[in-house]
């Protein structure tokens, strides 16, 4: 998988389809969730983008300390649901904590995980902070990476 760190204008028309297209295809048709995707923080992040042979398969999105919490934060963090077998996941959250030590010189980072997906981020290195709660109706927990 190819990764590239592109802020909003850097990004292409076509790429810009395809990650939308990507982020409706997990979290509104897959997991069942009428949310509004399209929420006006597009245009502060970074988007970390993993393509292969053209397609995208993996995206995050990465914002500044201050842009959206306290700390530096990671959203949106999705693999194509036929490409979850290779370990994107985890090279494309690699890659954003990368980004975000590169582009915004912290390693304090805090990220809404939904909760079945503890462990994987605790492998990462972040911890869980505070109780469990819903966020458009899926359980999500609080995690930080310092």
């Amino acid at each position: 998988m190819k990764i590239a760190v592109k802020n909003f204008e850097e990004i292409t028309t076509k790429e810009l389809y395809n990650i939308l297209q990507l982020r409706a295809a997990v979290f509104v048709v897959e997991q069942n969730c009428a949310y509004q995707d399209l929420d006006g923080k597009d245009e502060k992040a970074l988007h970390i983008i993993g393509s292969k042979n053209g397609d995208i398969v993996a995206y995050t999105r990465i914002f500044a300390p201050g842009d959206y919490t306290d700390k530096a934060c990671i959203g949106r963090v999705v693999v194509k649901k036929d490409q979850r077998a290779f370990g994107y996941g985890k090279d494309i959250m690699i890659a954003s904590i990368d980004a975000i030590r590169n582009s915004f010189k912290t390693s304090e980072i805090c990220l809404s995980a939904q909760s079945y997906l503890t462990k994987f981020y605790k492998e990462l290195g972040f911890s869980q902070v505070g109780e469990e709660y819903l966020e458009d109706g899926i359980p999500h927990i609080m995690m930080e990476k310092n």
